[in-house]
């Protein structure tokens, strides 16, 4: 379990740390190719957009090449493709790199929850669930204030190269760390058992429900901190890419709730952690509503908080609720879970052009409130 907690802890380093390195750096992105904060934004949707995509395949081939194989082709080809993308002389050059970067990276988040179902016992999956989520928040949270505090310092070229060579380091580590699996046993391809698989995961309304929470919980995050980078660089506030970059450090609550969380579902049951979960999370994102930096930065504590909590929730619920083809259906959860990201994350651009702060604030309670019905329409 040791190895396997590294392993996946370096994993979930390399992968969320090159997944969301343009975010701290949108507004610098967006004066460097002079666009808008929605077109800088696609260097962000576009990566979590190929993951999603790319997922669902990708969860298919571990089935028959084995999860270890994919995780770490997947990991070391992106940290390779993330070295690439500081040559970018345009910004749709860029968008393209991450492209390629998203499809490499649906190895990691695809394979790693089936890995975990197959090699821990199932009255540990909740914390084993909880400390990989947790592994992720600090990837995303290194990734992010790296690039921030580099950005500062050298532009954005230089974070992105900084943040990759960081990840190609982690994603070597998993390669060594991580053991091999035990319980697995290869399949060959069969596309219409995949097929009647999917169908069944889709006629199963109770995993809908969870597939529309990850959809909106991911997509009202990721809408809170596009475009909470542009305001906070903005007047009043006016804060240079390294600060804003520092400001994610507040993912550190998320490590902790996220593994509180997996514990907690284990023992109180997981409908009443996933509606808390959400509820805090709706809490956080009205708290950063006021023109204070202190508000903003404790909304962002609050709002990490109950969000990773309710993903670790969710996501450990699809694991466990799916009696057949776990991982297609874990697969079919982290896609809708970055169509959420990608769709939402760009879309949420349109209402911070027309409306400022307050109409973002507005579009992505509705996802989280829409979200709190769909769990609490939810049964154990």
């Amino acid at each position: 379990m040791r190895r396997v907690r590294l392993g996946l802890f370096a994993a979930g380093l390399a992968t969320f740390a090159l997944l969301y390195t343009p975010q701290p750096v949108l507004p610098v992105l967006a004066t460097a190719f002079r666009a808008t904060p929605t077109a800088a934004s696609l260097a962000m949707s576009a990566g979590t957009l190929a993951l999603a995509v790319a997922i669902i395949p990708v969860s298919s081939l571990s089935e028959v090449l084995g999860r270890r194989r994919v995780m770490t082709t997947s990991v070391l080809a992106a940290a390779v493709l993330g070295l690439a993308a500081p040559l970018a002389p345009s910004l749709d050059a860029l968008v393209a790199i991450r492209v390629l970067q998203g499809l490499a990276l649906a190895g990691v988040p695809a394979t790693a929850m089936a890995y975990l179902a197959e090699e821990v016992e199932a009255g540990s999956l909740g914390r084993a669930m909880g400390l990989y989520i947790a592994g992720n928040a600090i990837g995303g949270l290194s990734g992010r204030v790296i690039a921030g505090v580099l950005a500062g310092h050298g532009g954005w070229r230089v974070a992105f190269a900084g943040v990759s060579g960081a990840s190609l380091a982690c994603a070597i580590a998993f390669v060594v760390l991580l053991p091999q699996s035990r319980f697995f046993r290869p399949a060959p391809p069969r596309p219409r058992a995949l097929a009647v698989a999917l169908g069944r995961h889709l006629a199963d309304t109770g995993l809908l429900r969870l597939y529309f929470v990850g959809f909106a919980l991911m997509g009202a995050f990721v809408t809170v901190y596009n475009y909470l980078t542009f305001r906070l660089s903005a007047p009043p506030f006016a804060l240079p890419a390294s600060a804003i970059g520092a400001l994610f450090t507040v993912y550190l609550a998320g490590t902790w709730s996220s593994a509180v969380a997996g514990r907690l579902a284990d023992r109180a049951g997981r409908r009443a952690m996933l509606a808390l979960g959400i509820v805090v999370t709706i809490g956080g994102v009205a708290l950063t509503l006021p023109a204070n930096l202190a508000a903003i930065v404790t909304g962002l504590i609050v709002m990490t908080a109950g969000y990773f909590a309710a993903h670790s929730v969710a996501s450990g619920w699809v694991g466990g609720r799916a009696k057949a083809a776990p991982a297609q259906a874990s697969a079919l959860y982290l896609c809708l879970y970055y169509v959420g990201s990608s769709v939402a994350g760009t879309y949420g651009g349109e209402f911070y052009a027309h409306g400022g702060w307050p109409h973002t604030v507005a579009f992505v309670l509705a996802l989280l409130l829409a979200a709190l019905a769909s769990a609490v329409s939810r049964r154990e």
